[in-house]
């Protein structure tokens, strides 16, 4: 699993297209995998390159092959993010890349779901929020912001912050660094002290 997410500070690369789908954020080419491996130079392919090849030239404006956007690990998309197809492949590949969060205005709840147990950390705002952020990068590029997980803020370039709303049982997984299986994995202990403390009363009331 991923490392945790606690807080971040970070610049931002904008993309202010609604409604982008998984097949656009990860063509379906890539879906042959059943793992990571591989997935973040197919991350935006058709856009990010000629012929939507990684192997061929990249396609100079597109934002993340533009030097001020090039170490930007918060996404900031366009309204309804990930809609379209269910695939996982989709975070993976934003994981795969290094992003840590993604903003936006809303997100297909598949993708959001999927986004969220993956390590990728999903942040909703408000209309009049998303747009002064990407007024905010568009006149400075290293303009930065930081996500409280903990708090469940997100600090804005202005000064001001704003609060997001996060599924309780994915913000602590984040927080810890791990999925559900290594949640459900850190809770052995407590597990066999109740399998351990069930039989003893068992055992007592057979005899």
């Amino acid at each position: 699993m991923s490392k945790s997410f606690t807080r971040y500070t970070g610049t931002m690369a904008p993309l202010p297209i609604q409604n982008i789908d998984t097949d656009q954020i990860i063509p379906a080419s890539y879906l042959k995998v059943t793992d990571r491996s591989g997935l973040a130079s197919g991350l935006f392919s058709r856009w990010r390159y000629l012929d939507g090849d990684p192997e061929g030239e990249p396609i100079s404006d597109f934002v993340l092959n533009r030097a001020e956007h090039g170490e930007a690990r918060i996404l900031l998309a366009g309204d309804n993010f990930g809609c379209g197809s269910s695939r996982e492949h989709a975070p993976w590949a934003l994981v795969g890349y290094g992003f840590r969060a993604v903003i936006s205005t809303s997100f297909a709840d598949i993708f959001r779901s999927n986004a969220l147990k993956n390590g990728l950390l999903i942040v909703p705002v408000a209309e009049d929020v998303s747009a002064s952020l990407f007024d905010a990068v568009a006149a400075d590029p290293a303009t930065e912001v930081t996500i409280d997980l903990k708090a469940r803020t997100l600090s804005l370039p202005d000064g001001g912050e704003t609060n997001f709303e996060v599924d309780p049982f994915a913000r602590r997984c984040l927080l810890d660094g791990t999925d559900q299986l290594g949640y459900l994995l850190n809770q052995a202990p407590a597990i066999r002290a109740f399998e351990a403390a069930n039989a003893a009363r068992l055992d007592t009331r057979s005899g």
